[in-house]
């Protein structure tokens, strides 16, 4: 089993300009990050861009679509911006792949100390190997179906809406 990482930005892949004293884009941490956990599993990563999620677009989320259609593994990770994860897992589970597709992110830049980026990728690998296809939010060591999720703001968290 061969695992796609499809990666779009978000705060996860932000890093600290000290000239600039601002969170920006430089290229994803993904291939440094596998060095790191000790991935032993065939783990392709995909730059599909690197935007705050923020500001995507219908035709960036589109780009995401034909990204997971097109890849020939079954199981994908997104990597993806918190705010907007759930509006491009909708657009996603619409086309009924049959995949396990994980979309998954970051509260605090993978750069920074008190990162969650790790634990949330960790907990994405694990749960695209054992979920049967559809698509799914993988945060705070929670699986959500994409259609039952909401990120509580105030709190930084995801959880099901009907716990909302």
């Amino acid at each position: 089993m061969t695992i796609r990482i499809i990666v779009t930005g978000g705060t996860f892949d932000k890093r600290y300009d000290e000239i600039e004293g601002t969170l920006t884009f430089k290229e994803t941490h993904l291939p440094e990050i596998l060095v790191q956990v000790r991935a032993t599993l065939p783990i392709v990563v995909e730059k599909n861009q690197l935007i705050d999620s923020l500001h995507m677009t219908e035709l960036d989320r589109q780009h995401v679509l034909t990204a997971c259609r097109a890849a020939p593994e079954s199981q994908i990770i997104v990597t993806h911006g918190t705010d907007t994860m759930i509006e491009t897992a909708t657009v996603v589970a619409a086309a009924e792949l049959e995949k396990t597709i994980i979309f998954t992110g970051a509260m605090i830049p993978h750069m920074v100390v008190g990162s969650d980026a790790l634990f949330n990728l960790g907990s994405s690998v694990t749960a695209v190997q054992i979920l049967p296809a559809g698509v799914y939010i993988v945060m705070n060591g929670r699986i959500f179906e994409w259609g039952d999720v909401r990120k509580d703001r105030s709190r930084g968290v995801f959880e099901t809406l009907s716990a909302a």
